[in-house]
């Protein structure tokens, strides 16, 4: 892959982010006074593709607290992940290197979370190897671990249910949707619409390949990784798609938006690292056929409010998916 590929890629910079002072008054007055402290200072998040305010504020007291603060205004369902972040952040055991809440508010309009300030930058894309390689790491510690006793997290079977019908959908479509579609795709797009019925097949197996008792992050990106080099730790950030199901998800999961940013081969790096052992490779074209056409599907459908870059990111995604899947096959 050339620096070229890489750089084309859709950014996921691309979530309409708020400032401070476009909060209205009285969710800056929920903030300080659940902080315990007026705030002084602001560093606004710029990765990730959640739209709405978030932001590292610095308080009166020299303590800080990472902020994130929702509304139905910018995008219907970022309420409803606020929640759900919420609540995963009750089900994650101490060895998870996630950045511990604070507080919550839900006023049934705005909700707010603050988090504890974790210091790190996003990774360098293209990759660098020795950074890839920590987040493997850290990636591969995370398949070891199962939620907190009692969690309330869903099965990742049944959180992904509808959305690994994505080739059925497809094949449903009429033939001017499904050629628009193949023509975005290129050669991939086009090798996808003429195995179409063996993708809706593999498709319909991944619910079964995918289920589990590890605890799965389910949406790790660069955007989603934090690395702190002057302490070499990894933090694994925004978890409100969490769930449990098998434990190398996340690392097969991530590897089409690694593969796309210059992070090399995703069928190597997935048979290098431990979460891999035992996967079949009738499990993994499962999982990937599900995953490939949720992506493909998503980017057919019109943008998001507040996340207008999302659909490109998609597609790249999988087209990258579908490429992996082919040699699978």
């Amino acid at each position: 892959m050339s620096a070229d590929d890489v750089i084309a890629l859709p950014v996921a910079f691309s979530g309409q982010r708020l400032d401070w002072r476009d909060l209205p008054r009285h969710v800056r007055a929920r903030i300080a006074e659940l902080a315990g402290a007026q705030v002084t200072a602001e560093i606004s998040a710029t990765s990730g593709f959640s739209p709405g305010f978030a932001a590292v504020l610095e308080l009166a007291d020299g303590r800080g607290v990472f902020v994130k603060a929702v509304s139905s205004a910018e995008n219907p369902l970022s309420p409803d992940l606020a929640r759900a972040e919420a609540r995963v952040a009750a089900c994650l055991p101490p060895q998870v290197p996630a950045p511990r809440l604070q507080w919550s508010s839900d006023d049934g309009d705005w909700v707010i979370l603050g988090f504890d300030v974790v210091h790190g930058r996003s990774p360098e894309l293209p990759w660098v190897p020795t950074e890839l390689t920590a987040v493997l790491d850290a990636v591969a510690r995370l398949a070891d671990v199962e939620p907190l006793p009692g969690h309330t997290l869903p099965r990742t079977d049944d959180q992904l249910a509808e959305d690994f019908t994505g080739w059925r959908k497809i094949a449903a479509m009429d033939d001017a949707e499904q050629t628009r579609g193949e023509e975005a795709g290129g050669e991939i797009g086009r090798w996808a619409r003429a195995n179409l019925d063996h993708l809706q097949r593999c498709e319909q197996e991944a619910l079964r390949a995918i289920s589990g008792d590890g605890l799965v992050h389910g949406d790790l990106r660069a955007d989603n990784v934090l690395i702190d080099p002057d302490h070499h730790r990894v933090w694994l950030i925004d978890w409100p798609h969490a769930s449990v199901g098998a434990p190398w998800l996340d690392l097969a999961f991530m590897l089409p938006s690694v593969t796309l940013q210059g992070g090399g081969d995703p069928a190597t790096i997935f048979r290098a690292q431990p979460a891999s052992e035992g996967v079949s490779d009738d499990e993994l074209r499962a999982g990937l056929a599900g995953l490939a056409g949720y992506f493909v599907w998503s980017s057919l459908q019109p943008a998001p409010p507040g996340i207008p870059n999302l659909r490109r990111f998609q597609a790249a995604q999988g087209m990258a998916t579908v490429r992996w899947f082919r040699e699978l096959t």
